[in-house]
């Protein structure tokens, strides 16, 4: 089993002001458990440049992009709301994100490498067409789908989301539409941002039936999620048959992130991971691309990074 990496230096240049949760810490953790555990060396590095702007205009206006690069530019500290921080190099890192993502995409099409975990920042999956939200600049998981579409002529696409805050932007962006199926396990909106996600939001017209949300209550654990998933997550999917899998994997589930009240254990991540994995190789070749997205305890953030990609990396259960 190959599993490819995205990860780069630059993407430290994303700076969102002091004491932020979303600070580029992260992914200095991440790379450093991937080293000490050991992981690093069963990686495959996938080079990337940063995306272009042709790939963000198909998710995003142009109106929202040239705010953005003119706010970074402008040296302004955020964009469209006060927690989504940014700097003079945010635009161009986000692009970088971007472009990484894509080639992840590109490797797993093309057989490079099996399955692909991509260590980006800003994470995506808030941002909405027209403006930022929640940390996120440009929604990386939608311009992967819409590149797959275009590039490969892929008809059938499922994102499972299980960030603990829904993703609403990608829901938005692909609410109307039948060729994207998307599943978001995220704490219930009654507690937590956005405040969408209700279970009975389950697309609009042409898109009714291809919207999944599954919100858990504070407090839910390994065996609430293991239940949806079973119940819900495993046999939609088998439903629609994708072929291609992309999943927003947020660590901030964990019961030791600051930001949410679910109690998700590293373990967890990794079954939630080895399911999502075996219904790829089911389904759709095994085509699994994972994109950072939350995750801000940064001992807990590099605990289940470390089992997400443990498990990416094991080599599929020999069929009897």
């Amino acid at each position: 089993m190959t599993t490819g990496l995205i990860f780069d230096e630059r993407f430290y240049e994303h700076e969102t002001g002091p004491h932020h949760p979303e600070r580029p810490q992260r992914l200095i953790t991440i790379g450093e458990r991937l080293h000490t555990s050991g992981l690093i060396e069963r990686l495959t590095p996938i080079s990337f440049e940063p995306a272009s702007l042709d790939w963000v205009r198909r998710v995003h206006d142009q109106a929202y992009v040239d705010r953005l690069r003119a706010a970074c530019d402008g040296g302004i500290s955020c964009i469209d709301v006060p927690d989504s921080g940014i700097c003079t190099r945010s635009f161009d890192v986000a692009l970088l994100a971007v472009g990484g993502v894509l080639a992840a995409s590109d490797a797993v099409m093309v057989g490079q490498v099996d399955n692909a975990f991509c260590a980006v920042r800003p994470p995506g999956h808030h941002a909405e067409p027209d403006r930022s939200m929640g940390f996120c600049l440009f929604n990386n998981i939608a311009i992967a789908a819409e590149h797959l579409i275009a590039r490969y002529g892929l008809e059938r696409i499922a994102i499972v989301d299980f960030d603990v805050h829904h993703g609403n932007g990608t829901q938005h962006i692909f609410e109307r539409r039948s060729d994207i199926l998307f599943v978001s396990l995220h704490e219930h909106p009654r507690f937590l941002y956005p405040g969408t996600g209700f279970e009975h939001e389950t697309g609009i017209g042409p898109g009714e039936g291809f919207t999944l949300n599954l919100p858990m209550m504070p407090h839910s654990g390994d065996g609430q999620y293991r239940k949806a998933f079973v119940d819900f997550v495993l046999p939609a999917l088998h439903r629609y048959e994708p072929q291609a899998l992309l999943v927003s994997a947020g660590f901030d589930a964990s019961a030791t992130d600051p930001l949410a009240h679910v109690e998700l254990t590293a373990t967890c991540f990794s079954w939630m991971t080895i399911q999502l994995k075996a219904a790829a190789e089911s389904l759709c070749a095994g085509r699994l691309i994972c994109l950072l997205e939350g995750g801000y305890d940064l001992d807990g953030l590099s605990d289940c990074v470390e089992a997400h990609v443990r498990a990416l990396v094991q080599p599929a259960p020999t069929q009897e």
